[in-house]
C-alpha cells in the first residue's frame, strides 16, 4: 500500500493581527503500513510538529464537536471544520475547508479496505 499525501490551504488561528492571516499549507498524509488507524497532519515550518489523529476522529468531528485529550476537531459553520492541538508548550488551532479533509478521508478508506499482501 502507498502513502497517500495531500495539501491543504487552512487558516492557523492566532492572536497575530490580521494582515498576517493567510493561508497556509498543511500536509494530511496517511501511511497504511505504519498506522493504519490514524493520519498525520503537518503545520509549516521548519521544526513544526507533524500531529498523529485519529481517522475516525477527524471524520465525526466534520459533524459535531469530538476531542480525544490533546486534538479536539469540530464543524465551524457548514463548511469549515476547526483542528486543535493540545501540548503542554500551547495550543496550536488551525481551520480547514470542511471538502478538503472529506476528500483526503475519502481517499484514506479505498486505501485502508485494500486487502493487506502477505
Amino acid at each position: 500500500m502507498s502513502v497517500i499525501e495531500q495539501y491543504a490551504r487552512a487558516h492557523v488561528i492566532s492572536d497575530a493581527p490580521p494582515e498576517d492571516d493567510r493561508p497556509v499549507r498543511v500536509v494530511l498524509r496517511y501511511d497504511p503500513e505504519r498506522d493504519p488507524r490514524r493520519v498525520r497532519i503537518a503545520l509549516p515550518g521548519d521544526g513544526a510538529p507533524e500531529w498523529p489523529v485519529d481517522r475516525d476522529l477527524l471524520e465525526r468531528g466534520l459533524t459535531a464537536p469530538v476531542d480525544s485529550g490533546q486534538v479536539r476537531v469540530w464543524p465551524c459553520g457548514r463548511v469549515q471544520a476547526v483542528v486543535e492541538f493540545h501540548t503542554p508548550q500551547g495550543v496550536s488551532v488551525v481551520q480547514f475547508e470542511t471538502k478538503a479533509l472529506l476528500r483526503f478521508l475519502r481517499r484514506t478508506q479505498v486505501t485502508a479496505a485494500e486487502p493487506v499482501p502477505h
